[in-house]
């Protein structure tokens, strides 16, 4: 617990600083932080831990308040999937902080592959407490994503490249084939 809050206060003084550094200077250039920090930063503002801040995401960066930027990694792309039965909400660009999606804390079976048979992702995850599944895949590829839950499937095709979406909100669980 101690790790983490001191991490959730390191990651709050480099995104003040930053914010300080473009205001001080009106530049609206990106802060630049380690692949891991900004995925941490990202997981931080999706599960709900930086309160009082509006956070979203696009193909190339997370921006706070709609004034701090901070680039995404160069080689992985975020996306979050809120696989849903009954309700769902168009979306491009994820918001961390307001999506909201109709299955929350739910368990998952998630395969990705890719579109030469490479699988990327095969396990349970868990949708956090907003209804969303986050995943940071390779960029410039594009997928195939096949989710259950409880004897129902959603598959789709999603893509990681340059201005692509970063909120999947269209993967409506029906039940199996043959079942």
């Amino acid at each position: 617990m101690r790790k983490k809050i001191m991490i959730i206060a390191g990651l709050l003084i480099v995104a003040i600083g930053g914010y300080m550094i473009s205001e001080i200077f009106g530049k609206k250039e990106p802060v630049v932080l380690e692949s891991q920090d900004i995925k941490q930063l990202v997981h931080e503002y999706s599960i709900g831990n930086l309160k009082d801040q509006s956070a979203s995401i696009t193909s190339n960066q997370l921006i706070v308040n709609d004034s701090i930027f901070y680039d995404l990694p160069e080689n992985e792309f975020f996306v979050s999937v809120a696989p849903f039965i009954e309700e769902t909400h168009p979306c491009a660009i994820h918001s961390l902080t307001g999506c909201q999606g109709e299955m929350t804390d739910k368990e998952f079976n998630v395969y990705i592959d890719d579109m030469n048979g490479n699988v990327i992702l095969d396990q349970a995850l868990k949708s956090q407490s907003n209804g969303f599944i986050d995943l940071w895949l390779p960029r410039d590829k594009t997928y195939r994503i096949t989710i259950e839950h409880e004897g129902k499937i959603a598959e789709s095709e999603i893509s990681t490249y340059q201005n692509d979406n970063t909120c999947i909100t269209t993967m409506q669980l029906m039940e199996k084939k043959g079942v």
